[in-house]
């Protein structure tokens, strides 16, 4: 594991300091640069949490993860920097799933002159840190919010026309071994949206671009253009053009994916419901 290796792959330029630039830097490196996809867990390669798996499928073979993943190799980095780092077992959806979604997601707090939530692994969330305080703010094309919760719970709230809607935090819900069951769970489960969704997602100068099976979108501040994929090959097309991915065995997966939009959809655009 190699941080100028790392460096280089987000794009960062200069020397990294544990300051605010840098942090933002990094992030929106990361962000900008790395595409949030669970193309592993639809292939049934299996994935860890360790930040060195991480790091040689992400930073060497050139490919993207899930939250696991991405703020697993984040964390490792801003550590190596100077940062000091503290792993949350977040709860994508707490609202509707209740405290059953405990650790369905990873989140970070880096302690820099107070609490800044960092987060590289929700997709469409964070582009750079912000500091953990409530109320709106803008999230490059997103508008979203961070709210207090009883019992120091804090929830994030996406915009509106972004994927999932929210996920809960609290400082001090560090639990390890749920991040684990939850990581196994996610990728071998059925009933898992991971097991069932090819997604792939990632930041790119303002705008948000999202492959989420055939349904390519891209988002920005006052419009969103939405467009089907037709063939395998057009997909493994659109991975390499929008994300960045070689990836030629996403071939295989185009049954299941035409599959899951028939069953979904029938067959129409989303934008049509």
């Amino acid at each position: 594991m190699d941080l100028n290796k790392y460096l280089d792959r987000i794009g960062f330029e200069g020397q990294a300091h544990a300051d605010l630039d840098t942090l933002k830097r990094v992030h929106r490196g990361h962000v900008e640069r790395i595409p949030y996809e669970n193309l592993a867990v639809q292939l049934g390669a299996p994935v860890t949490r360790a930040a060195a798996d991480a790091f040689e499928k992400i930073v060497i073979n050139g490919r993207g993860g899930w939250c696991y993943e991405m703020n697993g190799l984040l964390g490792w980095a801003l550590e190596e920097i100077g940062f000091t780092v503290r792993r949350l077992a977040g709860a994508v959806m707490r609202d509707q799933r209740g405290d059953s979604a405990i650790g369905n997601h990873l989140v970070l707090l880096v302690d820099l002159d107070g609490a800044m939530l960092v987060d590289a692994g929700f997709g469409d969330g964070l582009v750079e840190p912000i500091a953990l305080r409530e109320g709106p703010f803008r999230n490059d094309a997103f508008e979203c919010r961070l709210e207090k919760l009883p019992g120091g719970w804090w929830r994030y709230h996406n915009d509106p026309r972004g994927s999932a809607p929210s996920y809960d935090f609290h400082e001090e819900v560090t639990d390890e071994a749920l991040l684990e069951g939850m990581c196994r769970w996610l990728q071998s489960s059925d009933d898992s949206p991971f097991v069932q969704n090819a997604v792939v997602q990632r930041w790119d100068r303002g705008a948000h671009l999202s492959l989420r099976g055939r349904c390519f979108t891209r988002i920005e501040r006052n419009a969103r253009d939405r467009h089907l994929i037709d063939t395998a090959d057009d997909y493994s097309h659109a991975l390499r053009e929008y994300f960045g991915l070689e990836l030629p065995q996403s071939v295989s997966l185009w049954p299941k994916i035409a599959a899951r939009h028939e069953a979904l959809f029938g067959g129409e655009s989303p934008a049509a419901r």
